[in-house]
């Protein structure tokens, strides 16, 4: 049967503009506009700043009766979940180094759903149609924090506190964001319209200024020493784990936007977080930044074939 050519027009219109901006980010790079110092500066900034004002936007100008979604949320947590055992079981059979099996496990499970996934479904849906994602973020991202920790913490031969583990999850500013955000919402607290509309502005500069951000802090390290490791992260990331957990969820009925949200959680690339814990944690660095610079970089493929394949099928 031939494609569809509209569908792959979509595909092609969701996937492009992030990679046109995360090529912006490589030539800041190329052209030394920010030295090492200074990206991290302005990444931290982005994080503790821009991303904690979207997630408070976000939530605040939602509608909890058309963006709540448990069923939604039930099954991305469980098949987190399952991802997670899988990804910790087969690691632990196949790899002996405890470095390595941190930084493959976190590779495998965890997601880059917040840098990505949004603009995907932005550029699916339109800006006014987050919302959706902005409240699984909320829900995705303490789960991707606690189980990064304990991962990374366990294979490095300590203990994990986990009073100490909630709290650094609370002290996230994505998360503190959200829930003052919810508390706003919730408990009627009035926003001025002045003070509001430059919160929306820095909510819209958010998503392209961390692809800039993401795209310039790309480094390649060596890959001899672990090209198995590599391949098996790699395929496990962007085709193993969404062919058959969005197979599973279009079997279970679920369409659009939520169907379009599962994708952005489970076929996007390796987290950045995940090389930056594997580089405070001691575990193995090299493996994890390679994961991501090599799923971020064949993602541009495999996103564009998944939004293809479930468009061609009425799924999205």
């Amino acid at each position: 049967m031939p494609i569809d050519f509209s569908n792959l027009v979509v595909a092609f219109q969701a996937v492009v503009p992030m990679f046109c901006l995360m090529f912006i980010g490589v030539m800041v790079k190329y052209f030394d506009l920010l030295n090492a110092a200074e990206l991290k500066r302005v990444n931290r900034m982005v994080f503790r700043v821009f991303f904690s004002i979207m997630m408070f936007y976000n939530l605040y100008t939602t509608n909890i009766a058309t963006t709540f979604r448990p069923r939604l949320i039930a099954f991305a947590l469980g098949a987190l979940a399952v991802v997670y055992v899988c990804a910790f079981a087969a690691v632990c059979l196949t790899e002996k180094k405890p470095k390595r099996r941190g930084a493959m496990i976190q590779a495998i499970y965890r997601s880059n759903f917040v840098l990505m996934g949004i603009p995907l479904i932005a550029n699916l849906f339109g800006d006014n149609e987050i919302a959706v994602t902005t409240m699984m973020v909320a829900v995705v991202v303490p789960i991707y924090n606690v189980l990064g920790v304990f991962t990374l913490e366990f294979f490095r031969g300590g203990r994990v506190s986990f009073p100490h583990l909630f709290l650094d999850v609370l002290k996230n500013p994505m998360i503190l964001g959200a829930l003052i955000g919810a508390a706003f919402l919730l408990l009627g607290i009035p926003v001025p319209k002045p003070v509001l509309r430059p919160l929306a502005q820095i909510t819209a500069a958010t998503t392209p200024i961390a692809l800039i951000i993401l795209g310039a802090s790309f480094r390649l390290g060596s890959t001899k020493e672990h090209k198995a490791q590599l391949a098996a992260c790699v395929f496990s990331r962007l085709l193993l784990i969404p062919g058959v957990v969005l197979a599973t969820a279009a079997w279970l009925g679920f369409r659009g936007m939520e169907f379009a949200t599962l994708i952005s959680i489970f076929a996007t690339p390796c987290a950045v977080a995940g090389f930056v814990m594997a580089q405070q944690m001691d575990s193995d660095a090299d493996l994890a930044g390679n994961c991501v610079v090599f799923t971020s970089a064949l993602s541009c493929v495999t996103i564009f074939g998944w939004i293809v394949l479930f468009k061609e099928m009425g799924v999205l």
